[in-house]
């Protein structure tokens, strides 16, 4: 199956708001009249919208745990969104819109499954798991003869941060760029986390400011040490950080609990009675 040659076209603007019923050019239609008429829609980048792209894809993956119907048809139109928003911008560069994305995608569908599309015949999901990787493996020869050359970490699949660090760190240690045990992690850690307080130790808020990308650059190192010592100790470091976030979430929940039942909000409360709660929901959790 080949991709025809197509040209370029921005979609029309739609004249209001498109009927809900599914079809993709309304919707086309719909974003190509947002980046005329919204402020917000109109000064997006594809960079920009980078971050918008992975926190839907995140939800999508929450909502589909939850189960809910109508969270998962929400979330799945929010990803929906991202692509024809990409699409949209792209078309306006002139350089493709999102019949060249639908046929591109086609393509590689119909190539990665020759057991349905073409006489191959594989009896099983382990055979067709490695005849997958053997077309990924021609596919990638074909994106080296058009000047596209592969690293060796080029393999570590796009993540999360935490996770692309782990799998990073994964693949160096497989070539011998390791400590040989958790001390020299462990070390590495005290050392970034040294220089970040250096960044920041009897500095003002304002001189802080005036060189945050280096306070960003040495707070990443941290970071990624962390994620070394993680993986020294066979710990998911998106895991625990995980872990940490819905365990936050739990007791600032108790905290919001306990001031309801005392009549009060959070905006109510001051940081020395939230404090005395948190500690109150870390005793709450052990007794539970």
């Amino acid at each position: 199956m080949s991709i025809p040659n197509s040209k370029v076209t921005v979609a029309v603007p739609a004249q209001g708001t498109p009927e809900a019923t599914g079809q993709l050019d309304n919707l086309l239609a719909l974003m190509a009249r947002l980046r005329i008429d919204c402020p917000w829609d109109k000064k997006q980048t594809n960079h920009s919208l980078i971050s918008y792209a992975i926190e839907e894809a995140y939800e999508l993956g929450e909502a589909v745990q939850g189960d809910d119907d109508e969270d998962i048809k929400g979330e799945l139109g929010d990803v929906l969104l991202q692509v024809v928003f990409h699409c949209q911008m792209y078309a306006e560069q002139g350089r493709f819109d999102m019949s060249d994305v639908i046929s591109t995608l086609q393509e590689k569908l119909v190539r990665r499954h020759p057991h349905v599309f073409e006489a191959e015949t594989l009896k099983d999901d382990a055979a067709v798991k490695v005849r997958w990787d053997e077309i990924k493996l021609e596919e990638q020869q074909a994106r080296e003869a058009r000047g596209k050359s592969k690293r060796r970490l080029d393999q570590v699949k796009a993540g999360s941060a935490l996770m692309q660090a782990q799998d990073i760190q994964k693949q160096a240690s497989k070539l011998g760029f390791d400590w040989e045990g958790i001390a020299g992690a462990v070390d590495k850690l005290d050392e970034e986390i040294a220089e970040l307080k250096h960044e920041l130790t009897d500095k003002s808020t304002a001189e802080v400011k005036a060189n945050i990308r280096e306070v960003e650059k040495e707070l990443g190192d941290c970071m990624f040490a962390l994620v070394n010592v993680a993986r020294k100790l066979n710990l998911d470091a998106e895991a625990a950080t995980l872990t940490c976030v819905h365990k936050f979430k739990s007791r600032f929940g108790y905290i919001e609990e306990q001031l309801a039942a005392a009549g009060k909000c959070l905006e109510d409360s001051d940081i020395t009675e939230m404090d005395a709660l948190w500690e109150a929901a870390k005793q709450h959790e052990r007794s539970s």
